[in-house]
């Protein structure tokens, strides 16, 4: 009777535990399809190169990068499949690349939003191309600059005969030596504390902007604050998963289960829940944008429609250019 019990048990237990890849991979090919129809609808109009859209634009790239490898990471842990270790290097580098640069955009959207809201008079001079441009630049070199160090000291450090070895790719691969683990924490908490601070004060002085705003700019100016506050959970959210691998290494060590099951929980809440909030904030809140992703996404639907609405010669992308502006 106990040795059934047991059984029974234990299949369950392996049924649960190979659900799990499935339900991620739904959630992820979703939100992947999401990203990528709003990628194409920024590509699609020119309207969308004002410097908050592209912005955003980097940000869904960003995400979905970090999605899809952390997905192939998540499940080559979970049917240990052998990774040689120079490319796991490589992927790991990559992935907290990924990591760093999508906190970081978050402060650059609010510092825009800042602008547009309390400097109005000078947004055009400073959100131009030009500016713009160098902006993208020093928000990829700032990320660069943590993992390319750690990069190049666990090379260092590595034995020759490792270097070709295989192993079960993650993060903890990286974190090895103690010292280099203790910086990089180090680091991700200063560089936390840096950008929870400019966040803050860009939330104060757009409050502030907003209590002085007129009844016609206080509906705009709310907005520019929720958005600033939705920013700042996300990046409470999206540097919580930097320091995740710290709490799951010792769980290795005690119990397999445990670790893939506090994985699993670590991926849904630190990865897809912080993605699942940046179309929220642009995609859908921007009417404007959120009429011309609703236009791709039923294109069909809405070529058959608009086939009967179009009188006096009017176009099909003049009847879009009038709702995307309205």
């Amino acid at each position: 009777m106990n040795l059934t019990l047991n059984n029974l048990s234990s299949t369950s237990s392996l049924k649960a535990l190979n659900e799990k890849p499935l339900l991620v991979q739904v959630v992820v090919g979703i939100l992947l399809y999401v990203n990528g129809l709003m990628i194409f609808t920024f590509l699609k109009k020119e309207t969308f190169r004002d410097t908050r859209y592209i912005l955003f634009a980097q940000t869904l790239f960003v995400d979905s990068a970090l999605m899809l490898l952390a997905d192939l990471t998540l499940m080559g842990m979970f049917y240990q499949y052998p990774v040689p270790m120079i490319p796991c290097y490589m992927i790991c580098s990559l992935m907290t690349l990924l990591s760093l640069c999508s906190p970081i955009t978050l402060v650059a959207m609010c510092l825009e939003r800042y602008v547009a809201i309390c400097l109005p008079l000078r947004h055009a001079s400073i959100s131009t191309p030009k500016n713009t441009s160098i902006g993208l630049l020093i928000i990829w070199g700032v990320s660069s600059v943590l993992p390319l160090f750690i990069l190049i000291v666990c090379f260092a450090y590595l034995p020759p005969g490792v270097m070709f070895s295989y192993v079960a790719c993650s993060v903890e691969i990286m974190l090895q030596v103690k010292w280099l683990a203790d910086m990089r924490a180090a680091t991700l908490q200063l560089l936390f504390i840096m950008m929870l601070c400019i966040i803050v004060s860009t939330y104060i002085k757009i409050m502030i902007a907003a209590r002085s705003a007129s009844s016609e700019n206080k509906k705009s100016t709310n907005k520019g604050l929720k958005t600033v506050l939705l920013h700042g959970i996300q990046l409470l959210l999206c540097m919580a998963q930097l320091i995740t691998p710290y709490i799951e290494m010792p769980l290795w060590k005690l119990d397999v289960m445990l670790f893939i099951n506090v994985r699993y929980s670590d991926f849904i809440l630190f990865v897809i829940l912080p993605r699942c909030l940046s179309p929220l904030v642009y995609g859908l809140r921007d009417k404007k944008f959120y009429n011309a992703l609703r236009y791709y996404a039923f294109c069909g639907i809405c070529l058959v429609c608009n086939q009967h609405k179009i009188r006096d010669g009017k176009t099909l992308n003049d009847t879009l250019s009038i709702s995307i502006h309205n």
